[in-house]
């Protein structure tokens, strides 16, 4: 019989980037034509991805962004560009749906914001965290 030993066990160093990639300046708007119109706008999208900054493993989720227009509509394009910049930031899930608020709500101008980001199940847990911008949410009187 041969003694094989011990299988080697490989360190593999995950390197994530920081938050100087996520790409704001991408983001693109285009007049709203009918200020003053309740017009509520949904965008939704399964194609999410991030680095987990504690294991440097990937996560996937979803993305849904509702918002009242005041003046301008986000141009779908170029959030797509925007959600690809974080492809190799490593971000927890409660940072990323904040910052995702802050540089939409800083573009966009709108009356009101809620982005939820629903990652997929790691280790049996399910998060899904919501962030709203504004008083005027449709669904609440």
């Amino acid at each position: 019989m041969v003694d094989i030993g011990a299988p080697e066990v490989r360190s593999r160093e995950l390197v994530a980037q920081d938050y100087t990639a996520i790409d704001a300046a991408v983001l693109e708007t285009f007049p709203y034509e009918y200020p003053g119109k309740d017009t509520v706008v949904d965008i939704e999208t399964d194609e999410f991805t991030a680095v987990c900054p504690w294991s440097g493993l990937p996560d996937f989720g979803s993305v849904a962004i509702r918002y009242l227009p005041k003046a301008k509509i986000l141009e779908l394009r170029s959030l797509k560009y925007y959600l690809i910049s974080f492809r190799n930031v490593g971000i927890y899930q409660e940072h990323a749906v904040n910052r995702m608020l802050e540089d939409l709500v800083r573009v966009v101008d709108p009356r009101w914001m809620e982005i939820a980001l629903d990652y997929k199940i790691r280790g049996g847990i399910h998060t899904v965290c919501k962030v709203t911008w504004g008083a005027s949410n449709p669904d609440r009187p």
